[in-house]
């Protein structure tokens, strides 16, 4: 089990018991709206590998190996282009590169202090905006020996549970219209904002999501091959200026 005590610890029964337990507690949040929208999410998702030609093993493995949803919009993407198998590579490489603030804030409320680095490694691939809500939210109210544990409760049962949902939705293709796919597939930008915006920790994440909620349709318009790319520098810049002047103490203690 993912817990981050030391191997001598962990051969203590009432320490294995005891992760074990964290672990089945992580497991339990299936059970919450954040789950079944992403599950719903993965329905659209299943869609779009059917009508893009994607058997149903190669869907079931891009959702264990890849996981993150936009990553493999993005390799479907580059499969239906006839892109290369290292472009395709290098685009979804590039779509993850946005998950590495959350890999960043995450790993430290994670590590105790005798988390395996081998550890922190292994949960790093359930790392999604879904995954890392829920992590965010609890994990303050977990003992830091078990928050490893309770973690890789979530992004197994997250994991698992949406492969499933994709062999299954393959099954039934027959009875699910094309409209009910693409309602489905957009309740996930839906959620990603209102939980990003109940997660922020500061004032100042609120302001880059709504910054990059304006700025983006105006990048669009004038810069369209560059629209994602401007409108994140320029909303972290507002963002960044933002706490610079609600904090200005703080840098200067530093």
């Amino acid at each position: 089990m993912f817990s981050s005590r030391s191997p001598s610890s962990e051969s203590h029964p009432a320490e294995q018991a005891n992760a074990l337990r964290w672990f089945f507690r992580g497991t339990r949040r299936i059970i919450s709206v954040p789950a079944i929208l992403l599950m719903s999410s993965f329905i659209g998702f299943s869609g779009l590998a059917i009508e893009s030609g994607i058997t149903v093993g190669q869907a079931v493995f891009m959702t264990l190996t890849i996981w993150a949803l936009p990553a493999k919009v993005v390799l479907i993407g580059a499969i239906s282009a006839g892109a290369s198998i290292p472009a395709a590579a290098l685009a979804v490489g590039l779509s993850s590169v946005r998950l590495m603030p959350m890999v960043v804030a995450l790993l430290p409320e994670l590590k105790g202090p005798k988390t395996r680095k081998l550890t922190l490694a292994a949960l790093c691939h359930f790392v999604a905006v879904t995954a890392w809500v829920m992590a965010m939210e609890e994990l303050r109210n977990i003992p830091r020996d078990m928050r490893t544990s309770y973690f890789a409760g979530i992004g197994t049962v997250l994991v698992g549970t949406n492969a499933l949902v994709v062999a299954v939705v393959y099954l039934l293709s027959a009875s699910f219209p094309p409209v009910v796919f693409a309602a489905l597939f957009m309740l996930t930008p839906m959620y990603f904002l209102t939980s990003l915006w109940r997660s922020a920790r500061e004032r100042a994440g609120q302001i880059a999501m709504v910054s990059g909620i304006v700025l983006f349709p105006i990048f669009h318009q004038f810069a369209p091959g560059y629209d994602l790319l401007m409108t994140g520098i320029m909303g972290g810049l507002i963002a960044f200026a933002f706490h610079r002047s609600r904090n200005p103490g703080k840098d200067v203690a530093k």
